[in-house]
């Protein structure tokens, strides 16, 4: 499901009534920041995962008696 050229006129146009024109610039900043944010936390978790992979599995080996 893609947004068409209308229906974003059509948010847009409503943000600007619901927030006015002096908020929507600190708007766009924080959704931006907080997009950062989500991206960067994504990338750390993949990193993680991709160490956790690399390390080998522990094998249990019993001692010979």
């Amino acid at each position: 499901m893609r947004l068409g050229f209308g229906e974003i006129l059509v948010i847009l146009a409503l943000a600007l009534l619901f927030f006015g024109p002096s908020k929507l610039p600190q708007l766009g900043a924080s959704l931006g920041q907080a997009i950062k944010g989500f991206k960067k936390g994504l990338s750390e978790h993949d990193d993680t995962d991709e160490k956790k992979l690399e390390s080998p599995a522990p094998t249990d080996q019993v001692p010979r008696a």
